[in-house]
């Protein structure tokens, strides 16, 4: 997204609101920037390997990515680097993941860092402008699969901590935790037997997600929210058997168009979703001008935006439904037949304080409703995640966006997510009582799973900085209510 920022009512104090002091910031800033072309360099050896972990390919560099940053995290002065996996169901390895600990001083809090390794399939090579796999700097930018999603996310963990471990020296005694998955692009798959079987390796006060985005570039933002997601097939059956469409059509209508008919009473005429019990708020801390949203959407001219309220609460705080599957003859093989069972998948996204499970059973009740002409509907549900909200009156939440602000020099902005990271929910049943931050060093431009990604280099060296703000704050402060 290219999308300003109209107004921004919950922003970090910025500069002058750091409760660092003011020759730590200096120190840690001088840190960070004299070890900057290094953490550069460093990122784009990490760029230069392959590590896809989905079954279909080869699982040697994903292997080597896992070495290469137990070698970064063991270079950083980490004593206690492991790389460890579990199986998947079918007995096959999941994808490997390196984890790193310094335990805390006693009284101190720790943190875990949390960034992974792998990455997408870079799709089709001609689209690409220079070699996906090779790092290349160009007009302020670092172009490169995995440069922004998400071994950014990694280096800037690892730069923040040696910064902070150069500047604190013998007075740092948070605990810091790194927990770099190997799985995340495949959907984590082994992602909650791993947590179940590591409960303890990998407990902390803290969590920082380094895997989202920031406002635009030149606005950091502290992702506040990410909506849930359920989704279920529903299927129309009107007759026993398919018929002559010409003998039999008139007093019956097929199946695909019931299904049609059914389908459209999940949107009202705004094109709010229009099933009862959904949660939904107008509540985004910044919105978004319609033309950026067309732009960043590629809306069609003349196409009208659905829904009422605030576009930036219409993708963050507000349900979304969509069809994303619809089960017909194709046209081209398409005959004179009454058909007489169509099926649709329904993908809906859940506002914050939704509860997954009311929502699935919303869904339910309304498909089971308003079923056309009678015809039977059949309701299978599908998968489910949480939503997430942050509590931006913590501790740790006071200290990133006071951090952020810092780092940037303008004030930081809470932004939502449209989309879920499933695993944030396991983090949050594991250790309901964890802080969690979710942060990223991407922006609008940074075209995560597309050809072409890139990484604002500029945006990069501000997102060091904050986070070594953020574990300097943590360590002097802890989790003290801020003033």
């Amino acid at each position: 997204m290219t999308s300003s920022p109209a107004d921004t009512p919950r922003n970090s104090p910025g500069p002058s609101g750091s409760r660092a002091d003011g020759t730590r910031a200096d120190d840690l800033r001088s840190a960070v920037d004299r070890s900057f072309d290094q953490t550069l360099a460093q990122l784009k050896e990490l760029v230069a390997i392959p590590g896809i972990a989905w079954p279909s390919f080869d699982r040697a560099p994903l292997e080597q990515s896992a070495e290469a940053v137990a070698g970064l995290l063991r270079a950083a002065g980490l004593g206690e680097v492991q790389i460890l996996g579990c199986n998947k169901p079918d007995g096959t390895p999941g994808g490997p993941a390196v984890v790193a600990r310094r335990p805390a001083a006693p009284g101190k809090p720790t943190i875990l860092l949390y960034a992974h390794h792998d990455v997408q399939p870079v799709g089709d090579e001609a689209l690409w402008n220079s070699e996906p796999f090779a790092a290349v700097e160009k007009d302020g930018r670092l172009y490169g699969r995995g440069a922004a999603d998400d071994k950014a996310g990694i280096m800037a963990h690892v730069a923040a901590y040696a910064a902070v471990s150069e500047v604190l020296a013998d007075s740092l005694g948070l605990g810091v935790t790194f927990f770099i998955e190997g799985e995340e692009e495949a959907g984590s798959p082994t992602f909650r037997p791993f947590l179940e079987a590591n409960r303890e390796l990998l407990r902390a006060d803290v969590i920082v997600v380094a895997d989202s985005s920031n406002w635009k570039v030149g606005i950091p933002a502290l992702t506040t929210s990410l909506r849930g997601l359920v989704d279920g097939v529903i299927e129309v059956q009107v007759l026993e058997h398919a018929v002559h469409s010409g003998m039999y059509g008139g007093p019956v209508l097929d199946a695909p168009t019931l299904l049609s008919r059914l389908i459209a009473t999940l949107h009202d005429d705004e094109g709010n979703v229009a099933i009862e019990g959904l949660v939904a708020t107008d509540t985004a801390a910044v919105d978004m001008l319609e033309a950026d949203y067309r732009a960043d959407a590629s809306v069609l001219d003349g196409v009208r935006l659905a829904g009422s309220g605030s576009i930036a609460s219409r993708l963050w705080t507000k349900p979304a439904l969509s069809i994303i599957g619809f089960d017909a003859p194709a046209v081209e093989v398409a005959s004179n037949t009454l058909l007489p069972r169509a099926r649709a998948k329904f993908s809906l996204r859940l506002a914050p304080g939704q509860v997954p499970a009311d929502a699935m059973e919303a869904v339910r009740r309304h498909v089971e409703a308003n079923a056309p002409f009678g015809a039977k509907v059949v309701f299978t549900p599908g998968e489910a995640g949480n939503p997430f909200q942050t509590d931006t009156s913590s501790a740790a939440a006071v200290l990133a966006m006071r951090a952020l602000g810092e780092a940037w020099g303008v004030p930081a902005v809470e932004t939502g997510i449209g989309g879920s990271i499933p695993f944030i929910a396991d983090l949050m049943e594991l250790y309901p009582d964890v802080q969690i931050l979710v942060t990223g060093v991407e922006d609008p431009d940074s075209r995560a799973h597309s050809a072409n990604e890139s990484l604002h280099i500029g945006d990069f060296r501000n997102a060091i900085l904050a986070e070594a703000l953020l574990l300097a704050g943590l360590n002097d402060d802890g989790l003290e209510p801020a003033s």
